[in-house]
């Protein structure tokens, strides 16, 4: 398949592609004689979805912010249809974003405050785009199907699906307004993030961007980093507090976000706790869990039935 997606994209790109190889079932990187991209591959969403994400991105880009742009084809398409296998794909090719993925280690509290800050304008300029360009294909949060999560968190779970359900309906009447809802990255997990030698930072995979409460953008890198970038030699209590207020004072430098919205942290990290319980019923394959996804499974249980949280508080986290 991959010959066959190399012979492709040389039909429709101005790219001199020498190699393609599979980053992930989706994302492909493309070795050409111009330096390297990235094919994005996929039916995730459909054409009209992806268009409209993409001219956000390239909108973005375009206002300074880090992004990845993407590469028009010879037929002037930033989203082009292919067929493999019979099957018909959408196709976007990205330029490659500068930057590394940071060992765990060094995501310390300048880097964090920094994305505070990269967060903050990409939510300023997402207003702006949204009053040039009124969304008509990108969902809200609650209308995709990742947060079915009645659907797929088995009914036998009693209490975790009542935390569940609490968690949804709490955050589904909220009060919506201009300042605290729109159009965002929706999945800025670290890992989504590249950092070059000058710190500055660039965001990648907009492909579940989405209108959601602006807040949930700071709490999906929170949760990110006390999942995955602790890495010991402290208490992780502190540690949280200390990323939170980094990211905070960071977007608050160039975004406004009022008290009442940040009190709601907790409440958006549990969002994404039980967001995360759920996508492993829904990918998963129940009949030949490992046991690695065992344990992980039984360590969110434990932790969603306690209702333990990793972020109980803002309280004195906040600048005062």
């Amino acid at each position: 398949m991959v010959d066959k997606i190399l012979e492709l994209l040389n039909e429709i790109y101005p790219m001199d592609i020498i190699e393609v190889k599979a980053v992930t079932n989706e994302m492909f990187r493309c070795t050409t004689k111009q330096g390297d991209c990235f094919a994005r591959i996929t039916n995730y969403k459909n054409y009209d979805e992806q268009l409209e994400e993409v001219n956000y991105t390239n909108f973005l880009y375009k206002e300074g912010l880090g992004v990845s742009p993407t590469i028009s084809s010879l037929n002037g398409k930033v989203v082009e249809k292919i067929t493999l296998n019979n099957n018909e794909r959408l196709t976007v090719l990205y330029q490659s974003a500068p930057g590394v993925h940071l060992p765990r280690n060094q995501w310390n509290a300048n880097i964090l405050k920094e994305l505070g800050r990269q967060i903050g304008r990409l939510h300023r300029f997402s207003k702006k785009f949204e009053e040039m360009h009124p969304i008509k294909y990108i969902n809200d949060w609650h209308d995709n199907e990742e947060y079915a999560f009645l659907k797929y968190i088995p009914k036998e779970e009693t209490a975790i699906r009542e935390i569940a359900e609490e968690v949804l309906l709490t955050i589904k009447e909220m009060s919506k307004n201009h300042s605290n809802y729109g159009l965002l990255h929706g999945d800025l997990w670290l890992e989504n993030i590249l950092v070059d030698h000058d710190s500055k930072l660039t965001m990648v995979d907009f492909q579940d961007c989405e209108k959601h409460f602006y807040v949930f953008d700071l709490a999906v890198p929170i949760y990110s980093a006390m999942e995955y970038s602790y890495v010991g030699g402290g208490s992780i209590i502190e540690y949280g507090r200390a990323i939170t207020k980094a990211i905070i004072e960071g977007y608050q430098e160039e975004n406004e976000i009022s008290s009442e919205m940040l009190d709601k942290l907790p409440l958006f990290i549990k969002l994404k706790e039980v967001f995360e319980y759920s996508l492993m019923h829904m990918y998963w394959n129940k009949e030949k869990l490992t046991e690695e996804q065992i344990r992980i499974m039984n360590h969110f249980r434990v932790r969603i039935e306690q209702n333990h949280s990793l972020l109980t508080s803002t309280n004195g986290v906040l600048l005062h």
